[in-house]
């Protein structure tokens, strides 16, 4: 297990349940999510975001309650989306004196030569102290080459670029026992493990519990070391980067 001082590179990965009440950005969580971020990298830290949330926000300028079933209007809302997301990263992380790049991904970019160059440009962005966010690339994705969910894409992005530590933000504080307890370390991912999550009901994302815990066996059978914490507590970004077992449930590899 790597020390405190070893976690430079650490991916974060943001819910889609963290940015939409009531299908309305909350533009305050954006911009302290941007706010940590920029505190790790003036920390020497290397940061890739990984941010759902641009279906939620083109079925909020759409006026859509419910997500879509068609593939076409799905995508539509996920084009409209996008840009509003990135428009509320990039404003947000120039008012801390950092850049931005988008990087939209679809499982090919996980094979091959795809690979390669996606890691290098990653590693590029990096060494330029720019924030890479990072998105499936709905507009395009169908379901024969969909990753499913953005944790899955999370687990993906931290083997992509070498991370130390994987973060997975959502609404719920981690990982919780059948007596509502916060599980705060799990040394293995066994069947009573996944029999403790269950799917997610909201409207405008998918995945949930199942689908980050799939996510932290992903990471760490490539040994990289998974946290699963509350997004909307204060400074909680920071506080698990300088310590994974301080929030949430931490995944531990063998």
């Amino acid at each position: 297990m790597r020390s405190p001082k070893k976690y430079k590179r650490i991916v974060v990965k943001v819910g889609a349940s963290l940015f939409s009440s009531n299908n309305k950005l909350d533009t305050g969580l954006a911009h302290d999510i941007c706010r940590q971020v920029s505190e790790l990298v003036k920390q020497a830290k290397e940061v890739v975001l990984v941010s759902s949330g641009a279906i939620a926000l083109g079925m909020s300028i759409l006026k859509l309650k419910n997500r879509p079933t068609e593939l076409a209007r799905l995508q539509a809302a996920a084009a409209i989306g996008q840009h509003e997301l990135m428009h509320v990263y990039k404003i947000a992380l120039k008012r801390y004196g950092f850049n931005c790049a988008q990087l939209l991904l679809t499982w090919d970019d996980f094979l091959g030569t795809r690979f390669h160059n996606a890691k290098n440009t990653l590693n590029t962005l990096l060494k330029l102290n720019c924030i890479p966010i990072i998105n499936e690339n709905d507009t395009v994705a169908t379901e024969e080459i969909k990753l499913g969910d953005n944790d899955r894409l999370s687990a993906l992005v931290s083997i992509l670029v070498d991370a130390d530590l994987l973060i997975i933000l959502s609404d719920v504080d981690g990982l919780m026992d059948r007596d509502k307890r916060v599980i705060r370390r799990v040394n293995k991912i066994t069947g009573e493990i996944k029999s403790l999550a269950c799917p997610t009901s909201k409207k405008t994302c998918v995945g949930g519990m199942v689908t980050k815990i799939e996510a932290a066996r992903i990471a760490v059978e490539e040994r990289i070391p998974c946290v699963i914490a509350n997004g909307n507590k204060k400074g909680i970004i920071v506080k698990v980067a300088a310590n994974p077992f301080s929030e949430g449930t931490i995944f531990l590899p063998k």
